[in-house]
């Protein structure tokens, strides 16, 4: 059969929505990948793939408050930057849990898990990452400091337990620019790699690289960085925080995270995941898109092979799907907004229906709060549900939210307040809330579909009482809802999901979700 030059074709990102932070490995032909989780729990989802392109979520990592308790969890804090790494049977996480017991690992025969209990590693701020020499030695290679003082550690640990070996050094200061963070340590070819995200996560976003004949250094730096499109006006931004693999057939390939951002400059979908090819130069640098543009939503990278033809490859990108809480399990792109209370949730009280009971912490409030939800990925989309509230206690309340964070996020819900039935839409924009529309219904109807409709600009909140028929509550600017808009760190991106509240305590009864709809 004759050679011939192929192409594959597909559309990234190959994970929409938020999913930042990537990081890959390979077990045979098998890929596995992971993404920063912050607040949300479970933490850490597990995908697979066999082609890179098609991934499907196996589990998360962190599924147990054993392994994480962020119970209290802030915005935007709780776990970051995992790494994921197979060696010799085994497959190994390590992360970050910034405002909690550090940085740990945990280990797993089967990637669908079970996954162990922690073990600490000790050093380091945030980002580590596991590097399994040759010689049998494991180097933990870590961010440390905080803007432009950041740098790269390394050490030694002995991988059974943790402990450390060596004492950390200081091997990479970077480029120059801030916060130098996700750092991968990579022995090719004989030569040692070390690679990094620097200028923080926004507009210079860009990942860098340096090598060595030493794990330790002096590290050669490449002058410019191997990705990034912080000179170029692309739908694509803030590229960085890749992380490399080897294909069974000797190819290279990136996946990183990037932004969408429309013609206003911002977006609410966060930070996603994105795959290119990794060319080498001539002289041994991979590179991936130095202001090239080559990374683009729609993808055609040049493989050869034996083909009669080109491949085009379309991926789900999670257009439209509907849960209707008849399994035992949660679906594994559903999550909740912290640890949930024990007993706030239940599969089992009703058939058929998701059951959330009302908690003291309400959706401004850093506390455990009866939420769950899915990540937002697509702009235009919306999420519909039908809703029973079954609690006869004033101001209970239960409906659907579009969130961002604590001081971001709207509603549209149902609230019993002196023996009546109301819908309503509520507002909350920088920590102030507002109360945008509030309509009484009927008591004895019992239910109230809701749905959350999105466009780039807006979110308009509406309720039905036969499914059929919308009325329209309020509207709520998209753009107060996006990283940019966020006071502090916001490294998320918006999640869309049912919710009950006590407004202050725990209340008896619950509410019942039959369903939970989106489309794109």
């Amino acid at each position: 059969m004759e050679m011939k030059q192929s192409f594959i074709k597909y559309t990234n990102p190959v994970l929409p929505g938020f999913y930042p932070d990537p990081s890959i490995t390979r077990a045979g032909e098998d890929y596995y990948l992971v993404c920063s989780t912050f607040e949300y729990f479970p933490g850490v989802p597990l995908f697979h793939s066999r082609d890179l392109i098609h991934w499907e979520q196996i589990g998360h990592v962190l599924d147990r408050i054993s392994q994480l308790d962020i119970r209290n969890c802030g915005s935007s804090d709780g776990i970051y930057a995992p790494t994921i790494r197979y060696h010799d049977g085994v497959f190994y996480m390590i992360t970050t849990d910034v405002r909690g017991r550090g940085n740990f690992y945990v280990t797993a025969a089967d990637p669908a898990g079970p996954w162990s209990d922690p073990v600490s590693v000790p050093f380091g701020g945030i980002d580590p990452s596991l590097m399994f020499d040759e010689d049998g030695r494991v180097y933990v290679t870590a961010q440390q400091g905080a803007g432009y003082d950041s740098h790269i550690i390394q050490y030694e640990i002995d991988i059974a337990t943790g402990a450390a070996l060596t004492e950390p050094v200081v091997i990479w200061t970077g480029d120059g620019g801030p916060w130098l963070e996700g750092p991968h340590l990579y022995k090719i070819n004989g030569t040692y790699y070390i690679m990094a995200a620097s200028g923080g996560t926004a507009k210079e976003h860009r990942e860098i690289i340096g090598r060595s004949s030493s794990p330790y250094g002096p590290f050669e730096e490449l002058a410019e960085p191997i990705l990034t499109h912080r000179e170029l006006e692309h739908p694509i931004q803030y590229l960085g925080h890749a992380d490399l693999i080897e294909g069974p057939d000797g190819g290279w390939w990136s996946v990183f995270l990037g932004v969408r951002l429309g013609e206003e400059g911002y977006g609410v979908l966060g930070r996603e995941t994105y795959l290119a090819p990794v060319s080498w130069s001539e002289d041994g640098w991979p590179m991936i898109d130095n202001n090239e543009g080559t990374v683009g939503l729609e993808m055609c990278v040049e493989r050869p092979g034996y083909s009669d033809g080109n491949e085009e490859v379309e991926s789900d990108g999670g257009y439209s799907g509907r849960h209707d809480f008849d399994q035992s399990m949660l679906p594994y792109d559903l999550v909740f907004l912290r640890n949930p209370a024990e007993h706030s949730w239940s599969l089992e009280e009703r058939t058929g229906w998701l059951a959330l009971k009302g908690q003291p912490a309400g959706l401004s409030d850093a506390g455990q709060t009866a939420f769950i939800g899915r990540r937002q990925q697509h702009f235009t989309a919306e999420w519909s549900t039908l809703v029973e509230l079954d609690v006869h206690s004033d101001d209970a309340e239960a409906g659907l939210c579009v969130r961002m964070n604590e001081r971001a996020h709207y509603e549209a819900g149902m609230v019993r307040r002196n023996g009546q039935l109301l819908v309503f839409a509520r507002l909350t924009v920088r920590g102030q809330t507002e109360l945008a529309a509030e309509v009484p219904v009927k008591w004895s109807e019992g239910s109230v579909f809701l749905k959350i409709a999105a466009d780039y600009h807006e979110y308009r909140l509406l309720y039905s009482m036969d499914g059929e028929e919308w009325i329209q509550l309020a509207a709520g600017a998209a753009y107060e809802l996006s990283p940019q808009a966020a006071e502090g760190n916001a490294f998320t991106g918006v999640v869309v999901g049912m919710y009950a509240a006590g407004n202050g305590r725990e209340l008896p009864g619950a509410a019942y979700f039959d369903w939970f709809e989106w489309r794109a």
